[in-house]
Protein backbone atom coordinates (compact mmCIF):
# COMPACT_ATOMS: atom_id res chain seq x y z
CA UNK A 1 0.00 0.00 0.00
CA UNK A 2 1.53 3.38 -1.02
CA UNK A 3 1.64 6.02 1.30
CA UNK A 4 -1.23 9.12 0.29
CA UNK A 5 1.75 11.24 1.41
CA UNK A 6 3.35 10.12 -2.07
CA UNK A 7 0.42 11.53 -4.04
CA UNK A 8 1.55 15.13 -2.59
CA UNK A 9 2.58 17.02 -5.17
CA UNK A 10 5.58 18.27 -2.52
CA UNK A 11 6.80 14.92 -1.61
CA UNK A 12 9.94 14.49 -0.88
CA UNK A 13 12.90 12.17 -3.38
CA UNK A 14 15.69 11.72 -1.58
CA UNK A 15 18.37 9.94 -4.37
CA UNK A 16 22.03 8.40 -2.67
CA UNK A 17 24.40 7.76 -4.98
CA UNK A 18 25.21 9.97 -8.49
CA UNK A 19 25.96 7.42 -10.29
CA UNK A 20 23.93 6.81 -13.61
CA UNK A 21 20.86 5.23 -11.75
CA UNK A 22 20.75 8.15 -9.41
CA UNK A 23 21.55 10.78 -11.55
CA UNK A 24 19.05 9.78 -14.27
CA UNK A 25 16.37 9.64 -11.79
CA UNK A 26 16.99 12.62 -10.93
CA UNK A 27 17.52 14.52 -14.14
CA UNK A 28 14.01 12.98 -15.50
CA UNK A 29 11.96 13.88 -12.14
CA UNK A 30 12.81 18.21 -13.68
CA UNK A 31 9.35 19.97 -14.58
CA UNK A 32 7.80 18.09 -11.72
CA UNK A 33 6.69 20.11 -8.67
CA UNK A 34 8.17 17.45 -6.05
CA UNK A 35 11.31 18.22 -4.12
CA UNK A 36 14.49 16.24 -5.00
CA UNK A 37 17.62 15.57 -3.39
CA UNK A 38 20.73 14.57 -4.50
CA UNK A 39 23.17 13.33 -2.06
CA UNK A 40 26.90 12.16 -2.65
CA UNK A 41 30.00 11.86 -1.61
CA UNK A 42 31.58 12.97 -4.80
CA UNK A 43 30.56 16.35 -6.18
CA UNK A 44 30.92 14.74 -9.88
CA UNK A 45 29.03 11.76 -11.81
CA UNK A 46 31.83 9.41 -13.20
CA UNK A 47 31.50 7.59 -16.17
CA UNK A 48 32.80 4.21 -15.28
CA UNK A 49 33.15 2.92 -19.00
CA UNK A 50 36.13 4.90 -20.06
CA UNK A 51 37.58 5.01 -16.43
CA UNK A 52 40.30 2.23 -17.97
CA UNK A 53 41.29 4.82 -20.33
CA UNK A 54 41.94 7.25 -17.37
CA UNK A 55 44.06 4.46 -16.18
CA UNK A 56 46.20 4.20 -19.02
CA UNK A 57 47.14 7.60 -19.41
CA UNK A 58 44.49 8.55 -23.12
CA UNK A 59 42.26 10.82 -21.40
CA UNK A 60 42.30 12.77 -18.18
CA UNK A 61 39.72 12.45 -15.27
CA UNK A 62 37.93 15.57 -16.21
CA UNK A 63 37.34 13.91 -19.62
CA UNK A 64 34.86 11.23 -18.12
CA UNK A 65 33.62 13.47 -15.38
CA UNK A 66 30.59 15.94 -15.01
CA UNK A 67 30.22 18.17 -11.61
CA UNK A 68 26.36 17.40 -10.59
CA UNK A 69 25.40 20.66 -9.83
CA UNK A 70 26.64 21.46 -13.48
CA UNK A 71 24.15 18.57 -14.85
CA UNK A 72 20.98 19.46 -12.67
CA UNK A 73 21.45 23.19 -12.85
CA UNK A 74 18.50 23.36 -14.79
CA UNK A 75 16.78 20.98 -12.20
CA UNK A 76 15.37 23.78 -10.23
CA UNK A 77 13.42 21.44 -7.69
CA UNK A 78 16.87 19.83 -7.62
CA UNK A 79 19.17 20.23 -4.36
CA UNK A 80 22.97 18.63 -4.29
CA UNK A 81 24.22 17.50 -1.00
CA UNK A 82 28.25 16.78 -0.78
CA UNK A 83 28.02 14.12 1.96
CA UNK A 84 28.08 10.58 3.26
CA UNK A 85 24.76 8.66 4.18
CA UNK A 86 26.06 6.22 6.80
CA UNK A 87 22.53 5.03 7.83
CA UNK A 88 18.92 4.81 7.23
CA UNK A 89 15.52 4.90 9.56
CA UNK A 90 12.93 3.95 7.52
CA UNK A 91 10.37 3.94 10.70
CA UNK A 92 11.24 7.66 10.87
CA UNK A 93 11.47 7.67 6.84
CA UNK A 94 15.16 9.52 7.82
CA UNK A 95 18.79 9.36 6.07
CA UNK A 96 21.32 9.54 8.39
CA UNK A 97 24.58 11.16 7.08
CA UNK A 98 28.22 11.96 8.19
CA UNK A 99 28.15 15.85 8.62
CA UNK A 100 24.15 16.75 8.22
CA UNK A 101 21.35 16.66 10.05
CA UNK A 102 19.22 13.59 9.00
CA UNK A 103 17.91 14.15 5.60
CA UNK A 104 13.39 13.49 6.10
CA UNK A 105 12.15 11.67 2.68
CA UNK A 106 8.68 10.07 1.26
CA UNK A 107 10.60 8.25 -1.09
CA UNK A 108 13.94 6.64 -1.20
CA UNK A 109 16.27 6.40 -4.24
CA UNK A 110 19.14 4.01 -3.57
CA UNK A 111 22.09 3.89 -6.28
CA UNK A 112 25.08 3.82 -4.30
CA UNK A 113 26.99 0.92 -6.61
CA UNK A 114 29.72 -1.66 -5.89
CA UNK A 115 33.15 -1.67 -5.29
CA UNK A 116 36.26 -4.66 -5.62
CA UNK A 117 35.88 -8.00 -4.17
CA UNK A 118 39.06 -9.40 -3.24
CA UNK A 119 36.95 -12.80 -2.04
CA UNK A 120 38.33 -12.96 1.27
CA UNK A 121 41.37 -11.51 0.83
CA UNK A 122 41.46 -7.56 1.14
CA UNK A 123 45.16 -7.70 2.15
CA UNK A 124 45.63 -7.68 -1.37
CA UNK A 125 44.15 -4.76 -2.19
CA UNK A 126 47.42 -2.29 -1.76
CA UNK A 127 49.60 -5.01 -3.69
CA UNK A 128 46.31 -5.06 -6.73
CA UNK A 129 44.46 -2.03 -6.90
CA UNK A 130 40.78 -2.46 -8.63
CA UNK A 131 39.32 0.65 -10.75
CA UNK A 132 36.21 2.27 -9.66
CA UNK A 133 37.37 5.45 -8.86
CA UNK A 134 38.78 8.31 -10.39
CA UNK A 135 41.76 7.67 -7.40
CA UNK A 136 41.89 4.13 -8.12
CA UNK A 137 42.66 5.13 -12.04
CA UNK A 138 45.46 7.71 -11.05
CA UNK A 139 47.35 5.24 -8.70
CA UNK A 140 46.98 2.27 -11.45
CA UNK A 141 48.33 4.92 -14.24
CA UNK A 142 51.03 5.68 -11.62
CA UNK A 143 52.03 2.69 -11.42
CA UNK A 144 52.03 1.64 -14.72
CA UNK A 145 53.97 3.95 -16.25
CA UNK A 146 56.26 4.19 -12.86
CA UNK A 147 57.19 0.51 -13.83
CA UNK A 148 58.45 1.27 -16.83
CA UNK A 149 60.46 4.18 -15.42
CA UNK A 150 61.67 2.08 -12.86
CA UNK A 151 63.02 -0.72 -15.49
CA UNK A 152 64.92 1.72 -16.86
CA UNK A 153 66.82 2.44 -14.50
CA UNK A 154 67.37 -1.22 -12.94
CA UNK A 155 70.44 -3.24 -13.90
CA UNK A 156 69.56 -6.48 -12.76
CA UNK A 157 67.63 -8.94 -15.44
CA UNK A 158 65.37 -10.47 -13.30
CA UNK A 159 64.13 -7.26 -11.59
CA UNK A 160 64.08 -5.44 -14.86
CA UNK A 161 61.65 -8.15 -16.23
CA UNK A 162 59.56 -8.07 -12.94
CA UNK A 163 58.83 -4.27 -13.47
CA UNK A 164 57.97 -4.78 -17.14
CA UNK A 165 55.45 -7.38 -16.21
CA UNK A 166 52.16 -6.68 -15.87
CA UNK A 167 49.18 -9.36 -14.35
CA UNK A 168 45.63 -8.46 -14.64
CA UNK A 169 43.23 -10.88 -12.39
CA UNK A 170 39.99 -11.14 -14.11
CA UNK A 171 38.90 -12.09 -17.82
CA UNK A 172 35.74 -9.49 -17.62
CA UNK A 173 35.38 -6.42 -19.73
CA UNK A 174 37.56 -3.88 -17.64
CA UNK A 175 40.40 -6.91 -17.61
CA UNK A 176 40.30 -7.16 -21.51
CA UNK A 177 40.19 -3.44 -21.79
CA UNK A 178 43.32 -2.93 -19.33
CA UNK A 179 45.45 -5.93 -20.99
CA UNK A 180 44.78 -4.60 -24.40
CA UNK A 181 45.97 -0.62 -23.53
CA UNK A 182 48.51 -1.51 -21.70
CA UNK A 183 49.64 -3.95 -24.55
CA UNK A 184 49.49 -0.83 -26.87
CA UNK A 185 51.18 1.19 -23.91
CA UNK A 186 54.13 -1.17 -24.36
CA UNK A 187 54.22 -1.95 -27.84
CA UNK A 188 53.18 1.10 -29.51
CA UNK A 189 52.79 4.21 -27.23
CA UNK A 190 56.00 4.20 -25.58
CA UNK A 191 58.28 2.43 -28.54
CA UNK A 192 61.57 3.96 -28.89
CA UNK A 193 60.63 6.27 -25.82
CA UNK A 194 63.60 4.56 -23.34
CA UNK A 195 66.79 4.12 -23.93
CA UNK A 196 68.38 1.13 -21.26
CA UNK A 197 65.06 -0.90 -22.08
CA UNK A 198 62.60 -1.89 -24.98
CA UNK A 199 59.19 -1.55 -24.14
CA UNK A 200 57.98 -4.16 -26.16
CA UNK A 201 59.81 -6.90 -23.83
CA UNK A 202 57.03 -5.74 -21.37
CA UNK A 203 54.78 -9.12 -20.71
CA UNK A 204 51.21 -8.78 -20.23
CA UNK A 205 49.29 -11.51 -18.84
CA UNK A 206 45.27 -11.88 -18.52
CA UNK A 207 44.34 -14.56 -15.59
CA UNK A 208 40.83 -15.62 -15.69
CA UNK A 209 39.43 -18.23 -13.69
CA UNK A 210 36.81 -19.95 -16.29
CA UNK A 211 37.26 -21.16 -19.80
CA UNK A 212 37.37 -17.98 -21.58
CA UNK A 213 37.36 -14.39 -21.46
CA UNK A 214 34.04 -12.18 -21.13
CA UNK A 215 32.15 -15.33 -19.80
CA UNK A 216 29.09 -13.67 -20.70
CA UNK A 217 29.67 -12.99 -24.39
CA UNK A 218 28.67 -15.57 -27.18
CA UNK A 219 32.03 -18.00 -27.33
CA UNK A 220 33.01 -17.21 -30.67
CA UNK A 221 33.38 -13.43 -29.21
CA UNK A 222 35.53 -14.86 -26.32
CA UNK A 223 37.17 -16.60 -29.23
CA UNK A 224 38.31 -13.38 -31.09
CA UNK A 225 38.60 -11.01 -27.71
CA UNK A 226 41.43 -13.59 -27.49
CA UNK A 227 43.10 -13.82 -30.18
CA UNK A 228 43.01 -10.12 -30.97
CA UNK A 229 44.65 -9.70 -27.19
CA UNK A 230 47.36 -12.47 -28.19
CA UNK A 231 47.71 -10.52 -31.16
CA UNK A 232 48.50 -7.36 -29.51
CA UNK A 233 50.88 -9.54 -27.15
CA UNK A 234 48.90 -10.18 -24.15
CA UNK A 235 49.73 -13.71 -22.84
CA UNK A 236 45.42 -14.56 -22.01
CA UNK A 237 45.51 -17.51 -19.29
CA UNK A 238 42.37 -18.90 -18.69
CA UNK A 239 41.02 -21.79 -15.94
CA UNK A 240 43.67 -20.35 -13.41
CA UNK A 241 43.06 -19.24 -10.02
CA UNK A 242 45.13 -16.56 -8.09
CA UNK A 243 45.36 -18.49 -4.96
CA UNK A 244 48.18 -15.87 -2.93
CA UNK A 245 49.38 -12.24 -3.69
CA UNK A 246 52.57 -11.35 -1.60
CA UNK A 247 55.71 -9.77 -1.79
CA UNK A 248 55.52 -8.49 -6.04
CA UNK A 249 54.74 -12.38 -6.52
CA UNK A 250 51.20 -13.76 -7.89
CA UNK A 251 50.48 -17.44 -7.08
CA UNK A 252 48.44 -18.97 -9.86
CA UNK A 253 46.86 -22.98 -9.98
CA UNK A 254 45.56 -23.78 -13.30
CA UNK A 255 44.59 -27.44 -13.02
CA UNK A 256 46.96 -29.13 -10.60
CA UNK A 257 50.25 -26.95 -11.37
CA UNK A 258 51.08 -24.10 -9.63
CA UNK A 259 53.12 -21.15 -10.67
CA UNK A 260 54.33 -18.27 -9.57
CA UNK A 261 54.57 -14.75 -11.60
CA UNK A 262 57.00 -12.15 -10.48
CA UNK A 263 55.41 -8.89 -11.04
CA UNK A 264 55.70 -5.08 -9.75
CA UNK A 265 52.52 -3.98 -11.36
CA UNK A 266 49.21 -6.63 -10.18
CA UNK A 267 45.84 -5.17 -10.96
CA UNK A 268 42.57 -6.36 -9.54
CA UNK A 269 39.56 -7.16 -12.44
CA UNK A 270 37.80 -9.96 -10.81
CA UNK A 271 35.08 -9.61 -8.75
CA UNK A 272 32.91 -6.91 -7.63
CA UNK A 273 30.68 -6.72 -4.20
CA UNK A 274 27.70 -4.40 -3.31
CA UNK A 275 28.42 -1.28 -1.21
CA UNK A 276 27.98 -1.20 2.32
CA UNK A 277 24.21 0.31 2.03
CA UNK A 278 23.06 -2.83 0.69
CA UNK A 279 23.74 -4.38 4.65
CA UNK A 280 22.53 -1.28 6.42
CA UNK A 281 19.41 -1.63 4.14
CA UNK A 282 19.20 -5.46 4.90
CA UNK A 283 19.44 -4.68 9.30
CA UNK A 284 17.10 -1.55 9.15
CA UNK A 285 14.29 -3.44 6.29
CA UNK A 286 14.81 -6.96 6.55
CA UNK A 287 15.67 -7.04 2.67
CA UNK A 288 17.56 -9.95 1.63
CA UNK A 289 20.73 -9.81 0.16
CA UNK A 290 22.36 -12.02 -2.41
CA UNK A 291 26.32 -13.48 -2.06
CA UNK A 292 27.96 -10.16 -3.01
CA UNK A 293 25.43 -8.25 -1.20
CA UNK A 294 23.18 -7.09 -3.64
CA UNK A 295 19.65 -5.93 -2.56
CA UNK A 296 17.19 -8.54 -4.23
CA UNK A 297 14.41 -6.43 -5.01
CA UNK A 298 10.59 -6.66 -6.31
CA UNK A 299 9.63 -6.29 -10.39
CA UNK A 300 9.33 -2.37 -10.00
CA UNK A 301 12.85 -2.16 -7.93
CA UNK A 302 11.32 -1.55 -4.49
CA UNK A 303 12.25 -3.52 -1.29
CA UNK A 304 9.66 -6.28 -0.30
CA UNK A 305 7.59 -4.57 2.81
CA UNK A 306 8.55 -1.07 1.75
CA UNK A 307 7.20 0.31 -1.45
CA UNK A 308 8.85 4.04 -0.75
CA UNK A 309 12.21 2.51 -1.07
CA UNK A 310 14.13 2.03 -4.37
CA UNK A 311 17.22 0.32 -5.08
CA UNK A 312 18.64 0.49 -8.62
CA UNK A 313 22.12 -0.20 -10.69
CA UNK A 314 24.78 -2.29 -9.18
CA UNK A 315 23.11 -2.33 -5.62
CA UNK A 316 20.40 -4.16 -6.74
CA UNK A 317 19.62 -7.75 -7.49
CA UNK A 318 16.90 -7.89 -10.23
CA UNK A 319 16.36 -11.55 -10.91
CA UNK A 320 12.37 -11.25 -12.56
CA UNK A 321 13.82 -11.31 -16.23
CA UNK A 322 15.34 -14.33 -17.75
CA UNK A 323 17.42 -17.07 -15.95
CA UNK A 324 19.85 -14.47 -14.39
CA UNK A 325 19.90 -11.30 -12.73
CA UNK A 326 20.70 -8.38 -14.83
CA UNK A 327 24.04 -7.58 -14.86
CA UNK A 328 25.89 -4.73 -13.76
CA UNK A 329 26.27 -2.37 -16.35
CA UNK A 330 25.72 1.30 -17.29
CA UNK A 331 22.60 0.64 -19.79
CA UNK A 332 20.96 -1.29 -16.83
CA UNK A 333 20.96 1.60 -14.23
CA UNK A 334 20.27 4.25 -16.98
CA UNK A 335 16.90 2.64 -17.87
CA UNK A 336 16.23 1.67 -14.44
CA UNK A 337 16.39 5.30 -13.39
CA UNK A 338 14.34 6.22 -15.82
CA UNK A 339 11.53 4.04 -14.78
CA UNK A 340 11.94 5.27 -11.26
CA UNK A 341 11.01 8.50 -12.49
CA UNK A 342 8.79 7.54 -14.42
CA UNK A 343 6.49 5.40 -11.84
CA UNK A 344 7.27 8.35 -9.13
CA UNK A 345 5.27 10.67 -11.87
CA UNK A 346 2.76 8.20 -12.21
CA UNK A 347 2.14 7.95 -8.40
CA UNK A 348 1.61 11.42 -7.85
CA UNK A 349 -1.63 11.15 -10.08
CA UNK A 350 -2.54 8.25 -8.17
CA UNK A 351 -1.68 5.97 -11.23
CA UNK A 352 1.13 2.67 -11.04
CA UNK A 353 3.11 1.33 -14.05
CA UNK A 354 3.80 -2.49 -15.55
CA UNK A 355 7.01 -4.13 -13.45
CA UNK A 356 10.53 -2.58 -15.16
CA UNK A 357 11.69 -4.31 -18.10
CA UNK A 358 15.07 -4.08 -19.38
CA UNK A 359 15.88 -3.84 -23.21
CA UNK A 360 19.27 -5.11 -24.01
CA UNK A 361 20.53 -3.34 -26.40
CA UNK A 362 23.84 -5.35 -26.86
CA UNK A 363 27.57 -5.56 -25.02
CA UNK A 364 30.79 -3.97 -26.38
CA UNK A 365 34.26 -4.13 -24.98
CA UNK A 366 36.62 -3.17 -26.62
CA UNK A 367 40.58 -4.66 -27.24
CA UNK A 368 42.55 -2.16 -28.70
CA UNK A 369 42.71 0.28 -31.46
CA UNK A 370 40.44 -1.12 -34.33
CA UNK A 371 39.78 -4.53 -32.37
CA UNK A 372 36.35 -4.63 -30.21
CA UNK A 373 34.14 -7.49 -30.27
CA UNK A 374 29.91 -6.51 -30.18
CA UNK A 375 27.03 -8.31 -29.61
CA UNK A 376 23.80 -6.79 -30.51
CA UNK A 377 21.79 -10.20 -29.69
CA UNK A 378 20.85 -10.24 -33.50
CA UNK A 379 23.85 -9.52 -34.34
CA UNK A 380 27.45 -10.42 -33.67
CA UNK A 381 30.53 -7.96 -34.84
CA UNK A 382 34.32 -7.77 -34.29
CA UNK A 383 37.26 -5.86 -35.60
CA UNK A 384 36.74 -2.28 -37.03
CA UNK A 385 33.18 -1.90 -37.33
CA UNK A 386 32.52 -3.32 -33.72
CA UNK A 387 35.63 -0.66 -32.88
CA UNK A 388 33.57 2.03 -34.66
CA UNK A 389 30.27 1.03 -32.93
CA UNK A 390 32.03 1.17 -29.18
CA UNK A 391 33.40 4.44 -29.70
CA UNK A 392 29.90 6.18 -31.35
CA UNK A 393 28.26 4.36 -28.03
CA UNK A 394 30.43 5.39 -25.55
CA UNK A 395 30.42 9.05 -26.80
CA UNK A 396 26.65 9.03 -26.95
CA UNK A 397 26.67 8.35 -24.01
CA UNK A 398 28.77 10.87 -22.19
CA UNK A 399 26.80 13.22 -19.92
CA UNK A 400 27.99 16.88 -20.93
CA UNK A 401 28.72 17.94 -24.57
CA UNK A 402 32.10 19.07 -23.56
CA UNK A 403 32.94 15.78 -23.06
CA UNK A 404 31.62 14.18 -25.77
CA UNK A 405 33.72 17.15 -27.69
CA UNK A 406 36.87 16.85 -25.85
CA UNK A 407 36.69 12.56 -26.09
CA UNK A 408 36.09 12.70 -30.01
CA UNK A 409 38.94 15.01 -30.57
CA UNK A 410 41.49 13.43 -28.09
CA UNK A 411 40.63 9.50 -30.00
CA UNK A 412 41.00 11.56 -33.36
CA UNK A 413 44.21 12.61 -32.09
CA UNK A 414 45.10 9.51 -30.63
CA UNK A 415 44.31 7.48 -33.49
CA UNK A 416 46.51 8.95 -36.06
CA UNK A 417 49.28 9.50 -33.82
CA UNK A 418 49.29 6.86 -31.45
CA UNK A 419 50.00 9.11 -28.39
CA UNK A 420 49.19 9.05 -24.87
CA UNK A 421 49.47 12.48 -24.12
CA UNK A 422 47.74 12.20 -20.15
CA UNK A 423 50.36 9.86 -18.88
CA UNK A 424 51.39 11.35 -16.06
CA UNK A 425 52.74 10.00 -12.89
CA UNK A 426 50.85 11.50 -10.24
CA UNK A 427 49.40 10.58 -6.77
CA UNK A 428 51.32 8.93 -3.58
CA UNK A 429 54.76 8.36 -4.16
CA UNK A 430 54.85 11.05 -7.28
CA UNK A 431 58.14 10.73 -8.31
CA UNK A 432 59.57 8.27 -6.37
CA UNK A 433 59.94 4.81 -6.63
CA UNK A 434 59.13 2.35 -3.79
CA UNK A 435 61.20 -0.63 -4.06
CA UNK A 436 62.27 -2.19 -0.83
CA UNK A 437 65.79 -3.09 -1.00
CA UNK A 438 65.63 -6.68 -0.01
CA UNK A 439 66.53 -9.54 -3.18
CA UNK A 440 64.05 -11.24 -4.73
CA UNK A 441 63.30 -14.87 -3.81
CA UNK A 442 66.40 -17.37 -4.75
CA UNK A 443 64.10 -19.25 -6.72
CA UNK A 444 63.16 -16.45 -9.17
CA UNK A 445 66.74 -15.81 -9.99
CA UNK A 446 67.26 -18.55 -11.77
CA UNK A 447 65.56 -17.70 -14.95
CA UNK A 448 65.07 -14.33 -16.12
CA UNK A 449 61.55 -14.95 -17.27
CA UNK A 450 58.59 -13.96 -14.12
CA UNK A 451 56.82 -17.28 -14.06
CA UNK A 452 58.27 -20.23 -13.09
CA UNK A 453 57.81 -23.66 -11.93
Amino acid sequence: MVNSKLLDTQAKIVIIGGGFGGLYTAKDLNHTSVEVTLIDKRNFHLFQPLLYQVATGILSPADISSPLRLVLRQNKNTKVLLDHAIDLDPQKKQVILADHEPIPYDILVLATGVSHHYFGNDQWSTLAPGLKTIEDAIEIRRRIFMAFEAAEKETDPVKRQAWLTFVIVGGGPTGVELAGAIAEIAHSAMSGDFRSINSKDAKILLIEGLERVLPPYPPELSAKAAEDLRNLGVTVQTQSMVTDINDHIVTVRQGEQIKQIASRTILWAAGVKASKMGKVLAERTGAELDRVGRVIVEPDLTVPGYPDIFVLGDLANFAHQGERPLPGVAPVAMQQGAYIAKLIKKRLKGESLPPFSYEDYGNLAVIGMNKAVVNLGFAQFSGFLAWFIWVWAHIYYLIEFDNKLVVMVQWGWNYFTRGRGARLITGEGEGKLKVKPQEMPSELTENPTPVIR
